[in-house]
């Protein structure tokens, strides 16, 4: 099923300011909220939906990316490596972690009585965002060509291994917090002339979290993360360029006391190719030709990202001329076109020649069909002009 423009689910245009898609957000967030929509998973995915949207419009960075390469701007995320939003692959608990503060601590505790939403059946997460890491990949171009899954080992901090991310020394320094009993929040009700009113706070005991830690785990103070390495898997999308930047979802270093972890961003670096040269979507190949192959006429192999194919020197070819393979270059990231391969007509001079090659050319030189004229130069450029574009 086709992913639905980012813009189209929050009801904004490209123009519309920071300010502006973080209402709308909230606007769509409380329609479909699940405290709102019990029970409606068609309200959860669209729930689920907006969040991701507003997970990339929010951010300038990754909002130009999908304003210049739509949804494959983040091909490594939608895949079973990718992890982030795409495919419903954050849960509730994430959404509610990273944009709770769109919400409020009122927004849908004290109004709906839900509460937060994490562990301990109401309580939030105490953890913090793991912050981002940027790698460098690099692509030959048969893996730009045909796009490629790279196992790539990381070394980051990630969840603590002891104690599963929660600081605490075993379960039984994992005790539910006595003020909130587990709830993250507490209820105040105050006495006013206009009758009872209830107030919904995080608890200042435990943070909001539900639990408290009565003994640290000592393989990672109490931090819930430790420095170790993963290996992850990264779908790259066919076409990408030099310098564009991917981003995998939840994929950077892990966030302390059990937070959700940061993105990995993949940086692309081109294998510079031994024959070809890029431009774009096209490829440029300079093909040195034997005097005698041009004059008479001659079939010869040129480098594609694919293999080696044949291409036919016609007779009389010129020193110069730009043959063009249509299809033979790269995809474009979205996947609409894919480029040409633009073969470079040189033809061979030798530095050294023999005695009786210098008699057979001098005799050559003479012919009327080696002196040059000029309506051939000016036909011979305007044709070029013509492969060019044509």
């Amino acid at each position: 099923m086709a992913k639905r423009d980012y813009y189209e689910i929050l009801g904004v245009t490209k123009s519309a300011s920071t300010d502006d898609i973080k209402k709308s957000y909230r606007k769509v967030a409380m329609q479909f909220h699940p405290d709102r929509n019990p029970g409606d998973k068609a309200a959860e995915d669209k729930f689920k939906e907006a969040a991701e949207a507003y997970e990339v419009l929010s951010d300038n960075d990754k909002k130009a990316k999908y304003d210049r390469f739509g949804h494959q701007a983040f091909g490594p995320g939608t895949g079973g490596g990718g992890g982030g939003f795409q495919g419903g692959g954050m849960d509730l608990n994430d959404i509610f972690s990273q944009f709770g503060d769109i919400f409020g601590d009122e927004g849908f505790g004290g109004f709906f009585g839900g509460g937060g939403r994490s562990r301990g059946g109401g309580a939030r997460s105490r953890g913090q965002r793991g912050s981002n890491l940027r790698i460098k990949l690099k692509l030959n171009f048969e893996e730009i060509a045909n796009g490629v899954t790279k196992q790539v080992k990381v070394k980051k901090h990630v969840a603590c291994t002891t104690c599963g991310g929660n600081g605490a020394k075993d379960k039984n320094s994992l005790q539910t917090c006595s003020t909130c009993n587990g709830q993250g929040q507490v209820r105040k009700v105050t006495n006013t002339f206009l009758g009872q009113m209830q107030t919904v706070n995080t608890c200042p005991t435990c943070n909001g979290e539900g639990t408290t830690v009565t003994a640290k785990c000592t393989t990672c103070k109490g931090e819930g993360r430790a420095y170790g390495e993963e290996t992850i898997s990264i779908d790259i999308p066919a076409g990408v360029e030099e310098g564009m930047q991917l981003s995998v979802q939840v994929r950077g270093n892990a966030g302390p006391y059990d937070g959700v972890s940061g993105d990995l961003i993949v940086v692309i670096e081109e294998i510079e190719h031994d024959k070809l040269r890029r431009e774009g979507q096209n490829l440029h190949y300079d093909s040195l030709v034997n005097f005698v192959d041009v004059v008479l006429g001659e079939s010869i192999e040129v480098p594609t990202v694919s293999g080696k194919v044949k291409i036919k020197i016609d007779a009389g070819t010129q020193s110069g001329k730009v043959l063009r393979l249509k299809g033979k270059g790269l995809p474009s990231v979205q996947g609409y076109a894919t480029g040409d391969l633009f073969v470079h007509i040189n033809v061979y001079t030798p530095t050294k020649i023999s005695k009786e090659e210098t008699e057979l050319l001098e005799k050559l030189k003479t012919s009327q069909n080696f002196i040059p004229t000029e309506e051939a130069r000016d036909k011979s450029f305007f044709k070029r002009m013509r492969d060019m574009f044509s």
